[in-house]
C-alpha cells in the first residue's frame, strides 16, 4: 500500500510542470513579490505562511511543521494547477474559514505566471 501512494504522489508532482511547459516565469517571479512577505521558497522556512516549496503535488495544509487553519487542515485537496488558480483568485472564497489575509490575484495570466514559476522552482532541486 505504501509503494503506491509514493508512485501516485511522484507521478502527481509532473503535472504541474508539463501543464505549465508554455508559460511566463519571469511574470511569474514578479507576481511572487505579492507572497514574499508572508511565504519562503525555501523548504521548511516557514513565515506567516508555509513555505511554498514542492507546493505542486502536495495535500492541502498537510505540510510539516506549519500550523494551518482548521479550514486548511480539513481541505481535501491535492495543489495543481486548478486548484491553485481557484484558491488564488479569491482565497476566502474558494476556502472559507482559511486564515490567508489575502485578497486574491484577479488576473488569470498572473495567476497562471506564478504558478508557473512556483511549479519551476519545485523542478531546480
Amino acid at each position: 500500500m505504501k509503494l503506491a501512494t509514493i508512485v501516485i504522489a511522484a507521478a502527481t508532482t509532473l503535472i504541474p510542470i508539463e501543464a505549465w511547459a508554455d508559460c511566463d516565469a519571469q511574470t511569474g517571479k514578479q507576481v511572487y513579490n505579492k507572497c514574499v512577505a508572508c511565504h519562503a521558497l525555501e523548504p521548511g522556512v516557514h513565515l506567516m505562511g508555509p513555505s511554498l516549496h514542492g507546493l505542486f503535488g502536495r495535500t492541502a495544509g498537510d505540510l510539516e511543521g506549519f500550523v494551518y487553519s482548521g479550514a486548511m487542515t480539513n481541505a481535501s485537496f491535492i495543489w495543481d494547477q486548478q486548484t491553485f488558480g481557484l484558491f488564488m483568485e479569491d482565497p476566502m472564497q474558494y476556502l472559507p474559514g482559511t486564515t490567508m489575509p489575502f485578497a486574491g490575484i484577479r488576473k488569470p495570466e498572473q495567476r497562471e505566471a506564478l504558478g508557473c514559476y512556483l511549479a519551476g522552482l519545485d523542478d531546480i532541486d
